[in-house]
């Protein structure tokens, strides 16, 4: 069997980004409308070089754009809002989200649901192949090498 590195894996690259509990809650929050510092801040109760790190972490890599906005009277300050790329991430947060509630759900059973605002259906992550069939949990699947694969040392 060929072995391949596992370190040019697109989950090893993202993983270098949200691979940490703050990241991955930054996202949330911007995602929930949460987008200056110390709102961020405040609703996740991190410490201020923590958070100023991730941010500009997310910013680096593109997932968040830091915009200047000034209060009446006071000096010029950022909000922060998810770039395109960083909206793409939605599919991922709802999966961690569906994931959570199915297998870490808190006592009192999972504290939100999500919902589409048009009918007011859950939303939930779904898997299908680029033919439109689903794809369960229990459904083979076969990782393919493509062109950006490299073969392990």
């Amino acid at each position: 069997m060929t072995e391949y590195d596992s370190a040019t894996c697109s989950i090893a690259r993202t993983a270098q980004i949200l691979g940490d509990r703050w990241s991955v809650l930054v996202v949330r929050d911007l995602f929930n409308g949460v987008r200056r510092f110390d709102a961020l801040q405040q609703h996740l109760g991190v410490a201020r070089d923590v958070l100023t790190k991730r941010l500009a972490l997310l910013v680096d890599e593109g997932l968040v754009e830091k915009r200047p906005y000034r209060p009446e009277g006071q000096r010029a300050r950022h909000e922060y809002v998810l770039t395109a790329a960083g909206r793409d991430l939605r599919t991922v947060m709802v999966a961690l989200m569906d994931w959570g509630d199915a297998h870490r759900p808190g006592q009192d059973g999972p504290p939100m649901s999500l919902r589409h605002r048009d009918c007011d259906a859950e939303i939930h992550a779904h898997l299908t192949c680029a033919a439109g069939h689903e794809i369960e949990a229990s459904t083979r699947a076969e990782l393919v090498p493509l062109s950006g694969a490299k073969l392990a040392v």
